[in-house]
């Protein structure tokens, strides 16, 4: 059947699942709160949501976009016309159906509707998250950015910027969930570096594509990113758009995906090392291929160019234009976009800044062989069973095991895009268990005494004392 209220459906299935529980943690003098979560988008509101199923209070989900029309990608820097993930997967309802995409779209606009759909749209998906956040409490605290982190002893202070003013806030655990550069930055090549802003935009930017009409664009790079990048420029009515990649062809080798069965997907982070690695490298260097239907945006439009098997040169500004020479061919360009993804480097991250280089990496903990090694992979950190910072040298950095890396650079300790939907099943929970571990055994004096200090009664003997044989038999005599 179709669920013709997904409203109803959801507050049922909410009242199915009964309160959330009590908050269980106690309160420490001078905490601000137990957990904070960096990033407000799907993945702050999943974690917020399983917090607080788990009966973890004073959690704070903060977001440095002003509001929610600007928060997270969906209304603002993702450019997709569908998610490139595949419709059926769990989402930020995690075990509880009622609360799912797929109900709250059946609702709208029908069974068929939702048969139909390749992919979920991507304006869909962010008005079904708002929805969400409305249903379980989510509260997200926007215009809050966090510059620093400062470890003190059993906790950390953490250094903000709210509303354009300095503050500093408490917390015994931190979740970065804060999306594609959470791990580093947007990565530029050497050879566009020196361009100016005016001339170049990497594709993490919010690019004004209404100031491209009539100019001819180059986009340097061939994933999803790229193709998007284009299409939006061609529908915004750019004379020309070329894009150039240095494959042979735009399709690339296929990798088995670690989420295609539940073996693999689920223990993961048990696979050797070695098998781990291997896997990252053999993405790495095949590269992703853009969903058909970014391609199809943009290859409808006759302005629209491929150049394959193209690495760009170090290109000139000359008369206001980007002048690169292929071979015998001068071609000038208004406008750079370079779809070229992120890098991942703790150390360039100034929150992370200050202690980066205390925790563990793939390149101190594995030593692959000579041809596997990447330079890039080996920066990404080592992380634990719940994607949590280890130290490099035991005993020298103990806070890091309370900041759980979820964004991208875990993707070599945990096999799959961290912070998009496809690692909510399996990550999510792996470090909300964690945090309540932790978090209970840090007080657990306090624990033993609540469990088992003796409480009174919840029944007088007095109340059945009739039915009782050996008092029944005391008053017979």
């Amino acid at each position: 059947m179709t669920h013709a209220d997904p409203d109803a459906f959801a507050r049922d299935t909410l009242r199915l699942l009964g309160p959330a529980p009590a908050n269980w943690v106690p309160d420490r003098d001078g905490i601000d709160h137990n957990v904070v979560v960096v990033g407000g988008g799907h993945t702050g509101s999943t974690f917020a949501f399983a917090l607080q199923r788990a009966g973890i209070g004073k959690v704070s989900v903060i977001d440095r976009a002003p509001d929610e029309s600007h928060a997270s990608i969906w209304r603002s820097l993702a450019r997709m016309q569908q998610l490139r993930t595949p419709k059926e997967l769990v989402g930020p309802e995690l075990t509880h159906a009622g609360l799912s995409f797929r109900v709250w779209y059946e609702g709208r606009h029908g069974r068929e509707a939702y048969a139909a759909l390749d992919r979920i749209p991507r304006t869909a998906w962010a008005d079904y998250l708002t929805w969400f956040r409305d249903f379980v409490g989510t509260t997200i605290r926007y215009s809050t950015e966090l510059n620093r982190i400062e470890p003190e002893g059993d906790h950390f202070r953490l250094h903000l910027t709210v509303a354009g003013e300095a503050r500093a806030e408490t917390t015994r655990k931190i979740i970065l969930g804060n999306g594609v550069t959470g791990g580093g930055g947007a990565f530029i090549p050497p050879v566009l570096r020196d361009l100016p802003a005016t001339h170049l935009a990497h594709t993490s930017n919010n690019i004004d594509f209404s100031a491209l009409r009539g100019r001819v664009v180059a986009v340097i790079g061939a994933a999803a990113s790229a193709f998007d990048a284009a299409g939006e420029a061609l529908e915004h009515g750019a004379k020309e758009v070329h894009l150039f990649s240095r494959r042979a062809e735009l399709a690339a080798t296929a990798i088995n995906k670690v989420r295609a069965y539940p073996g693999a997907y689920d223990n993961y982070d048990s696979l050797p090392d070695d098998i781990r690695w291997h896997q990252a490298v053999r993405y790495r260097r095949s590269g992703s291929t853009a969903p058909k239907d970014s391609l199809e945006r943009a290859i409808r439009h006759p302005n629209f160019h491929i150049h394959l098997n193209t690495n760009w040169p170090k290109p000139t500004l000359v008369h206001n234009q980007v002048v690169v020479q292929l071979g015998a061919t001068s071609l000038p360009f208004d406008f750079v976009i370079a779809g070229t993804g992120f890098f991942v480097d703790l150390s360039r991250r100034a929150e992370l800044a200050a202690f980066a280089d205390k925790a563990l990496l793939w390149s101190d903990q594995y030593t692959p062989q000579d041809d596997e090694r990447d330079e890039d992979l080996g920066r990404h950190p080592y992380l634990g069973a719940a994607l949590e910072l280890q130290e490099k040298q035991a005993g020298s950095a103990p806070f890091l095991r309370n900041i759980h890396i979820y964004n991208p650079s875990a993707f070599v300790s945990f096999g799959v895009p961290v912070g998009d939907v496809p690692s909510f099943r399996r990550g999510i929970p792996a470090v909300v268990s964690r945090i309540s571990h932790d978090l209970f055994l840090a007080d657990l004096a306090a624990h033993k005494a609540r469990i088992t200090t003796p409480v009174a009664p919840d029944i007088e003997r007095s109340f059945y004392v009739g039915s009782v044989w050996q008092d029944r038999a005391v008053a017979a005599e």
